[in-house]
């Protein structure tokens, strides 16, 4: 017998530029961020007929983070995260998705911050 795990669907390192910070000068100048997002489709998927209607169209879902982020303009990473991890779990064949966020300007002597969110449907 054979059990199929989850299907995972990777999107790394899309770097965008967007509003977001804090402090008045960040509220001005656009920055660098980095979003991966790492999604699960249910357990036991098949892709019986060969389709991109059997999975997430992942090409789509990049142009909807871009969109997303490139008018964003929040105020936290942690919130840019949280909103566009809610937009990867409206697609209900998404079983488990996460969502890191790195501003790599945010701290000097480091690569970047990051800040990560992740959610999984129940029942």
């Amino acid at each position: 017998m054979i059990q199929r795990n989850p299907v995972k669907i990777t999107i790394e390192n899309l770097r965008l530029r967007t509003i977001i910070g804090i402090n008045d000068w960040e509220r001005e100048t656009r920055q660098d961020v980095v979003v991966n997002v790492e999604l699960e489709l249910a357990p036991g998927t098949v892709f019986t007929h060969d389709t991109i209607d059997e999975t997430v169209d992942y090409k789509k879902l990049n142009k909807r983070l871009i969109a997303e982020v490139e008018r964003s303009s929040f105020f936290l990473i942690e919130k840019l995260c949280d909103h566009l991890l809610t937009m990867v779990m409206e697609d209900s064949r998404v079983r488990r998705a996460r969502v890191r966020v790195a501003k790599p300007t945010a701290l000097r002597y480091t690569d970047s911050v990051s800040v990560e969110c992740s959610a999984e449907r129940t029942g």
